[in-house]
């Protein structure tokens, strides 16, 4: 059986939602139910038949065959199934995801990953700010699943974390780990201002020291050699990592002492 694909006919003319489009919700429809179905957010109101010619059948493997920045929402609410964008999108990618995996074959905009509770997210390329971060007036980001992006993330990457793992391989911008409650967050490449700002408790792997720490971190002796051994072997069984992150001796900081203080940044000596 073939993936459902769908392939971009031309360049969206508005913004679209495409939460509609999850393999969970899309097994009960025929193709042409699903064209019919209303994405877009202005008053035009795209349907999927207006921006994609849709192929396939097989809503368990689902394609988007090109990309846009005005792409919202992609697998926004998942919980089985694989999807697979080869290019770009736009804002809240894999939003409450609940299980499956989505793949995108490009960048992300803002909140990709926010809501999240499982599955696995990857971005090839590049990531917004507020990776895996909660919306305004929400309480908590993340709360389960994996989420890798293989380019550089923005600012505020794991705010508000409660749960699960981000992982970022070329650096990221300023306050990663801004406010977590728990759950890791790995950073390789160069971590921006302030990591772990207000964070109250959960992990911040780096690859090297931070540029600007905040002074309410202090030197807390050894770290628990296991954990980060255990996080390492994950990561690089999962094909994230090649090698080891921390090294053997890593230091440890514990805090945000602003806070409740119980979080903690590692990384190498």
């Amino acid at each position: 059986m073939k993936a459902l694909t769908f392939t971009l006919i031309a360049k969206p003319p508005e913004r679209l939602d495409l939460a509609p489009l999850a393999p969970q919700r899309l097994a009960v429809l025929d193709r042409h139910a699903i064209e019919k179905i209303r994405i877009g957010q202005s008053k035009r109101a795209s349907t999927v038949g207006d921006i994609f010619r849709v192929a396939g059948s097989d809503v368990e493997n689902m394609v988007f065959d090109g990309g846009s920045d005005r792409f919202d929402c992609v697998a926004a609410g998942m919980t089985e199934g694989t999807v697979r964008v080869i290019g770009d999108v736009g804002a809240q990618a894999g939003r409450g995801m609940r299980g499956g995996r989505l793949t995108i074959e490009g960048n992300a905009g803002p909140h990709a990953g926010s809501g999240m509770r499982g599955g696995r997210l990857e971005i090839w390329g590049r990531a917004g700010d507020h990776l895996g971060a909660p919306l305004a007036g929400e309480l908590a980001g993340m709360a389960g699943g994996m989420l890798i992006v293989r380019g550089k993330a923005g600012d505020f990457a794991g705010d508000r974390m409660r749960r699960g793992l981000i992982t970022v391989l070329k650096g990221c911008g300023n306050h990663a780990g801004c406010r977590m409650i728990a759950g890791t967050l790995v950073v390789a490449g160069t971590a921006g201002e302030m990591p772990g700002y207000l964070m109250r408790r959960g992990s911040i792997l780096l690859d090297r020291a931070p540029r600007n720490l905040s002074p309410s971190f202090v030197e807390s002796g050894a770290p628990d050699n296991v954990f980060a051994t255990l996080v390492d072997r994950h990561l690089i069984a999962e094909g994230i990592l090649k090698r080891p992150l921390l090294g053997n001796a890593p230091l440890r900081y514990g805090g945000d002492n602003a806070v409740l203080g119980k979080g903690e940044i590692l990384f190498p000596r």
